[in-house]
């Protein structure tokens, strides 16, 4: 039997909709992934065998073949294991096909079935919201940060078994995404508290205004980093487009946290001056 779910993977720090496919049929038992999977990918055979075992699901001793499309386009991370596990289950007749239509799944399994946060799951969201897809389940751990998506409706999952109950029977969880607002209030280093200085001050706010590149140049403690560090406090408020832009790059990195899944604030960056240039834009 063949089954469909669909799921996200990233590509830099845009996501891309991957359509698993599901194909269980006789053969010697295991689970074959294809379409350019990655290591983490091809280790979810076993999560996914151990979560289904002991969430109280049985594992079908058949062959799987689990297809990732599009096969040219390469798959990374732990978000699939999610959506290969409901197929399996579409295929095994333990959830109807019918609900898997229309609706993305992300999520790492554990070996007990409990659903583990993940990165990137903000592109997921804005790419879900694009696409106009009815649902985008999710774990519970990411989800005040896809709750910023405005005209998506975003569920959260702990476990494997609520997932099974909610495709099944309709029950959503009880803990729903919270409306969050956007608000631009950010706390920075002020101006005023630099005393003197008053040319590279100028400067500064010429470079603000005008959107300009800057360069300071001065002997160590003329207050260069000072003044660096108080520019973002001069700079005009983020709008919800650039919060909403940077803050899926902090997604990607896998730097957002539970107390702040959204980023308001201006990045400030503070590289040694000794740094490499492959060590300040990037290698490889």
């Amino acid at each position: 039997m063949l089954s469909k779910t669909l799921s996200f993977t990233l590509s830099g720090i845009d996501a891309h909709l991957v359509e698993v496919e599901i194909d269980i049929t006789r053969g010697l038992p295991g689970i074959t992934i294809v379409g350019l999977p990655d290591s983490a990918i091809k280790e979810s055979r076993e999560r996914i065998r151990s979560a289904l075992l002991n969430s109280g699901f049985s594992f079908p001793m058949k062959k799987i073949t689990v297809n990732l499309s599009p096969g040219d386009l390469r798959k990374e991370g732990t978000s699939f294991d999610l959506a290969i596990s409901l197929g399996i289950l579409a295929c095994e007749g333990l959830i109807s096909p019918e609900t898997l239509i229309n609706r993305a799944f992300v999520g790492e399994l554990s070996l007990d079935g409990a659903i583990k946060g993940i990165r990137g799951l903000l592109p997921f969201a804005l790419k879900a919201k694009e696409l106009a897809l009815s649902e985008l389940l999710c774990p519970v751990e990411n989800l005040r940060e896809a709750s910023f998506v405005q005209g998506l409706e975003v569920l959260g999952f702990r476990h494997l078994r609520e997932v099974v109950d909610y495709l099944r029977n309709g029950v959503k969880p009880t803990y729903e995404p919270l409306t969050m607002e956007f608000c631009n209030e950010v706390s920075y280093g002020d101006f005023n508290e630099v005393i003197g200085q008053q040319l590279a001050k100028r400067a500064f706010e010429i470079s603000a205004g005008g959107g300009h590149n800057l360069l300071i140049i001065g002997p160590p403690g003329a207050g260069k980093t000072m003044l660096a560090q108080r520019m973002p406090g001069i700079l005009p408020p983020m709008t919800y487009e650039e919060a909403l832009e940077t803050t899926k790059i902090y997604s990607v990195a896998g730097l957002l946290t539970q107390k702040k899944p959204f980023i308001t604030e201006r990045p400030f960056r503070n590289p040694h001056y000794s740094i490499s240039e492959a060590g300040l834009i990037g290698g490889g």
